[in-house]
């Protein structure tokens, strides 16, 4: 695997050493692309008090005992949520995730010190061979460079609602005002204005960017700088990517080496699904008489405290992931959602998990209790029902909410917040193109009852690195992961799941199982730092 040592920074503590496919890491647009995603001051506690660290960083959040935080001494950026190798020593690496159930974002006074949901994984982000991609949890931006755009002027970076004008004008004179004497200055090719224009004579080849990347900043407008570098950024985040070999298969997992020592197929045929695909693995697996196992003589790992291994015990689990379940055979059904090869389909589905959050503090039963208005009445009540805007900078956003005890109306209905929401114009041909597929005569109202609590799968390619699990970060362990898919499958059989995911009906496991299934997941983990 090639590796890419970055920048040692005094304000950002951090040296990090990141994986990238197809020698991506070469490209002059991924390394400013990867300056860009470690600039601290495009942040709006920047703005108002350089000088000033963001106490919001002072910590590293973790699931257990948190630490002194890598940003401590500085503001917002994208490294904060989406680490590497900031806390290799004690906590292991992580694949552009964080430590939290729920990530920090700045303190307005808002009350809001934490982002609803855990941060989902950047590595593979832009891996898949399906249409129709939406990207974070709850599909809310239509392409990655929308996702940039939006995390620069939104309440991650500290921006309130009715400042997306302000965050723009802020992200523009950064970039103009750079004197390129910083530190990531000296790592990377020296001033913004020097870099973006590309046609400076002492510039670094390393540094120099192809033209479609390039912008003067002296007259390009504040939006057209915001957008070149969403562009930067964008090609960065295309290039965090497990391994491959040169035909663009997997090679970097214990999993991956079985396929390959037993000559099974890696990827699908041409115009065959990955659902298809699976099925198809399944049956050369079932077929297989002696299957050829995978120890430490293939390899071993760095970054995981486990042997690089696939033998019975994960073959076994591989089986029940890819197998339905019925009366008279278990299986997981796993790879209904979870798609070989890249092990997510890159969809929406609903696993449970918000009502088990709500249900939490309210009671078994009180999820499905809750009036949902339908799109009419919402439309009549965008301030009460839906998240904030800039057209509606006051509304509640209960239903993009962390459930409290206090306030019962408050839960998080993922999807449901975005589909078929005026203000958020940019993913609904996606979204309707996602639920209505199949779907003669689908009305705003289908769409709706179709997305409730539905959020968008992850990866399971090196879970080792992305725990705590689901986007409530509410699951530690994969134990306790399958443990919630077993209730759920139960639920939804009993009818007492709200918006119940048919592919739930087919999870047949019981507790035995599960021994299995993480060893065959923790098969896909590799030596992503």
């Amino acid at each position: 695997m090639k590796k890419i040592t970055l920048t040692t920074l005094s304000l950002l503590i951090a040296i990090s050493s990141n994986v990238f496919a197809n020698n991506k890491q070469d490209l002059a647009e991924v390394a400013i692309g990867e300056r860009l995603f470690l600039e601290t001051r495009f942040a709006q506690a920047w703005k108002v008090n350089p000088s000033k660290a963001d106490p919001a960083l002072a910590n590293t959040i973790t699931t257990a005992k948190s630490r002194a935080g890598k940003y401590a001494r500085g503001t917002m950026n994208c490294r904060a949520c989406h680490m590497v190798d900031e806390h290799k020593d004690d906590l292991g690496t992580r694949t552009y995730a964080d430590f939290a159930a729920a990530s920090p974002i700045p303190n307005r006074n808002d009350g809001k010190h934490q982002t609803g949901r855990n941060s989902m994984s950047l590595v593979n982000i832009s891996k898949t061979d399906v249409s129709n991609i939406l990207f974070h949890f709850d599909g809310e931006f239509n392409s990655l460079e929308d996702l940039v755009v939006g995390t620069f002027t939104g309440r991650n970076f500290g921006w309130q609602a009715t400042e997306k004008e302000m965050a723009i004008k802020h992200v523009a004179n950064i970039i103009r005002n750079d004197d390129g004497k910083g530190k990531l200055a000296s790592e990377f090719g020296g001033s913004y204005k020097k870099i973006l224009k590309g046609t400076d004579k002492d510039l670094a080849t390393e540094f120099r960017l192809p033209t479609e990347y390039r912008i003067d900043t002296e007259t390009a407008s504040d939006a057209e700088i915001l957008d070149a570098v969403a562009k930067l950024i964008t090609a960065y985040m295309e290039a965090l990517n497990f391994s491959t070999d040169k035909k663009g298969l997997y090679n970097g997992s214990p999993y991956d080496a079985f396929l390959t020592a037993n000559k099974l197929p890696r990827s699908p045929e041409k115009n065959e699904s990955p659902l298809s695909y699976g099925q198809r693995l399944l049956g050369k697996i079932n077929q297989l008489k002696e299957p050829v196992f995978v120890s430490e003589k293939q390899g071993k790992f760095e970054t995981h405290k486990q042997k690089f291994s696939f033998a019975e015990k994960e073959l076994k689990g591989l089986q029940l992931f890819l197998r339905s379940g019925s009366s008279t055979q278990s299986g997981g059904n796993c790879a209904s959602c979870h798609q070989a090869p890249h092990f997510t389909d890159f969809r929406f589905h609903n696993t449970g998990i918000s009502q088990n959050q709500y249900d939490q503090p309210h009671g078994i039963g009180a999820f499905n209790k809750i009036k949902i208005p339908n799109f009419t009445e919402r439309s009549n009540n965008v301030e009460k029902y839906l998240p904030a805007s800039a057209r509606h900078p006051n509304a509640l956003s209960i239903f993009r909410a962390k459930p409290n005890s206090k306030k019962p109306e408050h839960t998080d209905l993922g999807l449901w917040n975005i589909t078929a929401n005026a203000n958020i114009p940019g993913p609904q041909e996606k979204i309707k193109a996602i639920l209505c597929e199949k779907i003669k005569n689908c009305t705003a109202d289908i769409m709706l009852d179709k997305s409730i609590a539905a959020f968008k799968t992850p990866s399971l390619r090196d879970t080792g690195h992305s725990a705590p699990y689901m986007h409530t970060g509410e699951l530690n362990t994969l134990n306790k992961v399958i443990a919630m898919y077993i209730g759920n499958s139960e639920l939804a059989r009993q009818g007492r799941l709200r918006n119940t995911n048919t592919e739930l009906l087919k999870i047949k496991l019981v507790s035995s199982d599960s021994e299995y299934l993480i060893a065959f997941l923790n098969s896909l983990n590799e030596d992503y730092d």
